[in-house]
């Protein structure tokens, strides 16, 4: 059976501008049927590392907290703690980050709750059962949140090849430990001809598991927790994932920990993706390069897996922006984030999103 995806563009007029939009989307897509009167529900969204600018705006945000009260619901915003060292990796830091990047009381009208706790240590182990994982570790005040609106920036992202709702949900929503878990099999390694020996990865390694030998980044295994920071932080792509043996199996976590974070949450949740500024790499970054194509809108949908596979269609559907990252799959319907990420078979999170009974691919595509 297909599941439905409900979707709004960007254009707007004097008598429907685009806030008046996004409440029509939410109400359509059966915002009302998920909250109940007084639930405490988590608008779970990504706040942005200080430094980037592609996070969704909390203008936008705050519209969704008004939905969620009129329906009656009590809404807080919240996320995690990172695993890896930056401006969010405790709650006091966090906080700060999420208040600097405009997502305060009163722009927002919602409260934010660091869902894992002051180091990201607050948690609930979550019996699954499956291949990756017999139980995961959730953020607690996730797990014991009512009702979820999760609230994703649709985007690349370096180990799954796009970021949306299913990593929002399965990465978002897992505490320090949970995240640690999830990495715990990928392992950087060093491509010691290109490495020129700048020190920025020992920096922002969180493990202190980086150092220089002959001028040249050396990882210790024994310390890495796998959690890409060093990755992402090199500035001439000299650090890179062992991708043969790895990613299939973090997608596989990461789609495990998103059913641990729905389990307690079945007909209690609705996912909405925002299309917009489509950056090549996770907001996770304390930058955002050039989006890799135009805004394209906002989706919404009570299918985690349905709302991925559309905005996915969607992105790929575009031609592809000049001037960017995207020297390759420039053409409406080729794979912009294969493109970028050409080692990342993304389609395997949705093959095994679809056994663990988490949704499905097959959707009919609503505007609204």
């Amino acid at each position: 059976m297909k599941s439905k995806v409900y979707f709004i563009d960007l254009r707007t007029s004097f008598k429907d501008n685009l806030l008046v939009k996004i409440g029509r989307l939410v109400e359509t897509a059966g915002l009302k049927e998920v909250i109940s009167e007084r639930d405490l529900t988590a608008v779970k969204l990504h706040f942005g590392e200080y430094g980037n600018t592609a996070f969704i705006r909390p203008v936008f945000i705050r519209k969704i907290v008004e939905m969620v009260k009129k329906a009656g619901g009590n809404p807080f915003l919240t996320d995690a703690n990172t695993l890896y060292a930056g401006t969010r990796s405790d709650a006091a830091s966090h906080l700060k980050t999420a208040i600097q990047n405009g997502f305060d009381y009163a722009v927002v009208e919602a409260p934010i709750v660091i869902a894992d706790g002051l180091r990201g240590k607050s948690e609930i182990t979550v019996p699954i059962n499956r291949k990756r994982f017999q139980e995961v570790y959730i953020a607690s005040e996730i797990h014991h949140a009512d009702a979820l609106v999760s609230v994703a920036h649709f985007k690349g992202h370096e180990l799954a090849g796009f970021g949306g709702t299913l990593k929002n949900l399965g990465m978002g929503c897992a505490s320090r430990r949970g995240k640690m878990a999830q990495h715990s099999d990928l392992s950087p390694e060093v491509k010691k001809k290109r490495c020129i020996g700048c020190g920025d990865c020992l920096l922002r390694c969180s493990q202190q598991a980086i150092s220089l030998v002959d001028k040249k980044a050396t990882i210790d295994p024994k310390k890495c927790i796998g959690c890409g920071e060093c990755i992402l932080i090199c500035p001439r792509g000299t650090i890179q994932i062992q991708w043969s043996a790895s990613v299939p199996v973090f997608l596989e976590a990461m789609m495990e920990y998103a059913e641990g974070a729905l389990k307690n949450k079945k007909g209690k949740s609705l996912f909405i993706n925002f299309l917009t500024g489509i950056s090549p790499a996770c907001d996770c970054m304390p930058y955002n390069d050039a989006p890799i194509v135009r805004d394209i809108g906002i989706m919404a949908s009570t299918d985690p897996v349905a709302i991925d596979r559309a905005s996915i269609d969607m992105v790929n559907g575009e031609p592809g922006l000049s001037h960017t990252c995207l020297e390759t799959n420039k053409g409406p319907g080729e794979d912009k984030f294969k493109a970028i990420y050409p080692h990342v078979e993304w389609t395997h999170q949705f093959e095994y999103a679809k056994q663990l009974g988490l949704g499905t691919d097959d959707y009919d595509l609503e505007k609204i």
